[in-house]
């Protein structure tokens, strides 16, 4: 029996990335699947599509941190504001990465390296980029890898660059826009509150065969605003 594969764009810059990613298992009991991680870079779906992120905004900054805050305490899950965002999340990205350099999963991470990173700037607080929090960060990985009878990449490695290229270009393609996002059957979902959503469409839910699916497509563009 094939388990539905369920493929999360993930960057550590989002808080609803950790959310999401903590709240999976819980939102999916029962609904056997494959979780396959895999990290991108926000940013250039931001320059993609022409948007400023969340942050970026000052009043929409305010009320993301707040509303992940009382969604953390809410839903049981770690949550403490880094003492810096936004931040560049090159070099945790990469680190991810470099546990996922070979194999038939190359550029997607385990749960244990998604978790560990997410957290990383989501449950532990601090500066996400100090570089003792960083050294400690890639010490972790490396012993998960040596435990695996494996090693870490090369962090600024071309290997490394390459599939970060590879995953965000393999988000875009497939439409996505935002992280975290979650693919399965050519289907997209946006964000923690879509995880219903997703769970609905894993039991069969009959709502997804019907024309609501598809019917955005028959909504015209009224009007577009000028730049």
């Amino acid at each position: 029996m094939n388990l539905p594969r369920i493929h999360l764009y993930y960057d550590p810059i989002s808080p609803y990335a950790w959310l999401a990613f903590a709240r999976t298992s819980q939102a999916l009991m029962g609904i056997s699947h494959e979780l396959v991680c895999k990290p991108v870079l926000f940013a250039a779906m931001l320059k993609e599509h022409g948007q400023l992120g969340p942050a970026e905004i000052p009043s929409k900054r305010d009320w993301t941190y707040r509303q992940v805050l009382w969604l953390g305490q809410h839903l049981g899950i770690d949550l403490r504001l880094p003492t810096q965002h936004p931040f560049n999340p090159l070099p945790i990205l990469r680190l991810a990465l470099a546990t996922a350099i070979s194999g038939p999963e190359a550029g997607s991470t385990n749960r244990y390296v998604t978790e560990t990173v997410l957290r990383h700037v989501w449950a532990d607080g601090g500066d996400p980029l100090q570089p003792e929090r960083l050294a400690a960060l890639s010490a972790k990985l490396t012993a998960h890898m040596e435990q695996r009878g494996q090693t870490l990449g090369d962090v600024n490695g071309d290997e490394v660059r390459q599939l970060l290229r590879t995953n965000t270009a393999e988000a875009l393609q497939a439409g996505v826009f935002g992280v975290p996002s979650f693919r399965v059957h050519d289907r997209l979902f946006w964000g923690l509150d879509s995880l219903p959503m997703l769970r609905a469409h894993l039991e069969g839910d009959a709502w997804f065969t019907g024309p609501d699916w598809d019917s955005p497509a028959q909504t015209r563009v009224g009007i577009r605003r000028q730049s």
